[in-house]
């Protein structure tokens, strides 16, 4: 037992050493914009049209994202088909979906020479535009309606069955089922989907580079980025910068308060049955899951098949850029897994001591801080010693890994407090500490959460457009940066080959690290 507080302390400084990293990240590097905003000159009438536009934006999404997920949820609940299981699978698709993808087939099925619009010319209506608010709304439901109904469905499956069983004997209709049994656990479950989602938009930058439409449809991010690369104007990007990341603490503060604690009690793990019966109900969530279906994967089959005839006669530019996309997207991958297996292996041996609740927070403060505000911090710290250009890639892989990081812990923190639960005694007694425990029990029996976080953050960083906005010249453009800049220009059909090419590439590596982390491993 003497040696124990040595191995903790061993652990637990590598988890301190890997926290200290992304705090000087995060806290460091909006230590640094706050520095160098200019407070005292105010905010202009473009700004605040900026503020207002963004919490708008970030509300209406939010809004809109957990109410439709309510009937889906509750239709695929209580509903079993063939695909179901294919089809809560491709719930969480958009979610490591590159941004600039997906708009991309936005913009083939909504757009102006979208299928929407040719469907309405066909019956004599006029067309309809996805650009400024109605767009940014439409990407934003995209993206966050799966989160939310995925939220919502665990939500549901989580009411024990013999609450349904007991409404039925006591003869419960559809209204009493609702009011005593579903609505408590939503009014559980909503404010935190809502919370998520409203932060998530709130720091998203791509769809509304791409959709925002204008001055009206500027957000706080849009903003930052527009006053750091066309104006240079370092002090009005940190005070943007600061206001964002203080409305984000904000929310966030606030998601605490509002948050009720369902107070069910545990069931006992019954088979679940269909509750609600009749033709009415089946053809309204019949409905919902087909509506919901189409939503979701028309825009990825418009990128396939506009993107699969011109991938094959792609420019050059586009290859290079593929080529870059994956040296940023591996070591940012390797490295927030390394940051994230250091912390949750230091919070496992901790146990409940404040000190794991002290380093998991840290290692969700990059939800709060966007890649941009990030990004406008190590600017500020790099420009007066070197080219930042000479850094894009490097930069913008350590901020990938950053922005990871939370996701990555989501799957590591559980399994290793799992290891340690089941091995950990074992392992002290038998003297395993320091390197021979990660390689002889935390490397083989977490592969599966080590495969599955190396995949998410390759593929969410394949597909990042931020950081590299700020700092590439137009000879260092990773893909999703390139397939912005040939929308912008127009070449649509390129757009459309490179977006595919992109989606091949973030779908890869994804499928490449999880399926390498289950080879071997433990079932």
């Amino acid at each position: 037992m003497a040696r124990r507080p040595v191995a903790l302390g061993a652990t637990v400084i590598a988890g301190a050493a890997a926290a200290a990293l992304v705090l000087a990240l995060t806290v460091g590097t909006l230590a640094a914009v706050a520095l160098r905003a200019e407070f005292s000159r105010g905010l202009g009438p473009a700004e605040w049209a900026a503020i207002r536009f963004t919490l708008w934006q970030a509300t209406l999404s939010a809004l809109l994202s957990t109410v439709l997920a309510v009937p889906v949820a509750r239709a695929l609940a209580r509903r079993h088909f063939p695909g179901r299981a294919l089809l809560v699978t491709l719930l969480g698709a958009p979610f490591i979906l590159p941004v600039i993808v997906a708009v991309l087939g936005i913009v083939a099925v909504f757009g102006r020479g979208g299928w929407v619009n040719a469907a309405l010319s066909a019956v004599g209506l006029g067309p309809v535009s996805i650009y400024g608010l109605p767009g940014v709304l439409l990407a934003h439901v995209f993206f966050n309606l799966p989160l939310a109904t995925r939220l919502v469905l665990q939500g549901w499956l989580g009411i024990p069955a013999e609450r349904f069983r007991l409404a039925a004997a006591l003869g419960f209709g559809p209204a009493d089922i609702a009011r005593h049994i579903e609505r408590p656990m939503l009014r559980a479950v909503l404010p935190g989907a809502f919370a998520v989602i409203f932060l998530i938009c709130m720091t998203s930058f791509a769809v509304v580079l791409a959709l925002g439409g204008g001055p009206r449809a500027t957000t706080i991010e849009l903003a930052i980025y527009q006053a750091f690369r066309f104006d240079f104007d370092l002090g009005k990007a940190a005070l943007l910068a600061t206001i964002q990341f203080a409305l984000c603490v904000a929310a966030a503060g606030a998601a605490r308060f509002v948050t009720v604690p369902e107070a069910a009690g545990p069931g006992l793990d019954r088979p679940r049955e269909l509750y609600l019966h009749g033709r009415l109900r089946a053809a309204a969530d019949a409905l919902w899951i087909t509506l919901s279906a189409v939503f979701l994967l028309a825009p990825l089959a418009a990128v396939v098949l506009r993107g699969a005839p011109a991938i094959a006669a792609l420019p050059h530019p586009v290859w290079a850029a593929a080529g870059r996309s994956v040296v940023v997207s591996v070591p940012s991958a390797f490295l927030s897994v390394g940051l994230g297996l250091a912390m949750a292996a230091a919070i496992a041996r901790l146990g409940r001591r404040r000190g794991a609740a002290v380093l998991e927070g840290i290692g969700y403060l990059s939800v709060a801080a966007s890649p941009l505000v990030i990004g406008t911090g190590l600017f500020i710290l790099i420009f007066p010693i070197a080219d930042p250009a000479r850094l894009a890639l490097a930069v913008t892989a350590v901020v990938n890994a950053v922005m990871s990081l939370p996701f990555v812990l989501r799957a590591l923190v559980p399994e290793l407090r799992r290891i340690e639960a089941d091995h950990g005694r074992l392992a002290d007694s038998l003297g395993m500490h320091g390197w021979a425990r990660y390689r002889l029990l935390i490397l083989l029996r977490a592969r599966r959460a080590l495969g599955f976080g190396l995949g998410l953050a390759a593929a969410l960083s394949m597909g990042d457009l931020g950081v590299i906005a700020l700092f590439a010249d137009p000879e260092g453009a990773t893909l999703p940066l390139q397939i912005y800049r040939l929308m912008a220009s127009y070449r649509m059909a390129d757009a459309a080959g490179a977006a595919l090419l992109l989606l091949a590439l973030s779908l890869s590596a994804f499928w490449l690290f999880d399926r390498g982390g289950r080879l071997g491993a433990d079932a």
